[in-house]
């Protein structure tokens, strides 16, 4: 099964995620958007197979940090402009695997998936 990890590197949930997986032996490729960016494709396929609503994160800093006329009357479309032009502003970690996709790290999840 192709595993792929989406996040940032320094990102304290995206170390225990990935230490989670080093520790289960399972094999993945990590995709840092802070330096590959991410395609409007992919975002677009997230938003609508779990909803743009789970893949932004409101709580981070970037989020609260911007003006409020950014914050109001988000739709699926301006949510998905704001994550392209600050992939920090996508909850982290989002996991591709074998057709699954698990966003943010709960052990008890990846244990369903592996």
């Amino acid at each position: 099964m192709a595993v792929t990890i989406y996040g940032i590197k320094n990102c304290d949930t995206m170390k225990k995620a990935r230490a989670w997986l080093d520790k289960k032996g399972v094999a993945y490729e990590f995709h840092d958007y802070k330096s590959a960016g991410i395609e409007r494709g992919r975002l677009e396929g997230w938003a609508g197979k779990i909803g743009w609503e789970t893949l932004l994160n409101r709580a981070g800093t970037t989020f609260r940090k911007l003006p409020d006329k950014d914050k109001e009357g988000l739709s699926e479309k301006k949510a998905i402009a704001l994550m392209m032009a600050q992939p920090s502003m996508i909850k982290r970690p989002v996991l591709e695997a074998g057709g699954k996709l698990l966003v943010g790290f709960k052990p008890e999840q990846y244990d369903q998936v592996f």
